[in-house]
């Protein structure tokens, strides 16, 4: 990576989320992924919205609580993105670059909100 690179969460939620949504327009439709779908967009989605209602709070308790909803649904897409990767098996490679995005923004909100937390 670029180590010039601004590291803006904001923007990269807001990335996370048109991707998996561009990802699931490939996926076929069935019986398994007419359930599978509308969970990971409505997780992938929802992991940016909650990051910018945390951005916007108005205590650091307030904070910390939408920041854990952002990283529950970082968690949740990881889970979709796999059960993804099992049932679409063509798409497997890009269900698992998907899923190490989620991974890793689970990790950044993971230490965001321990450090919020230690601030209380």
């Amino acid at each position: 990576m670029n180590s010039d690179k601004k590291y803006d969460i904001e923007e990269r939620t807001g990335i996370f989320g048109e991707n998996v949504i561009m990802f699931v327009k490939k996926l076929p439709h069935n019986d398994i992924t007419k359930r599978i779908i509308p969970q990971l967009v409505g997780a992938a989605t929802s992991i940016g919205a909650n990051y910018c209602e945390a951005d916007c709070s108005e205590s650091n308790k307030d904070f910390i609580h939408k920041m854990a909803i952002a990283n529950k649904e970082a968690k949740e897409s990881k889970h979709f993105l796999r059960m993804v990767s099992v049932a679409c098996e063509e798409h497997k490679n890009e269900a698992m670059k998907l899923l190490q995005e989620s991974h890793e923004l689970n990790l950044i909100f993971t230490t965001i909100i321990k450090k919020a937390r230690e601030r209380l």
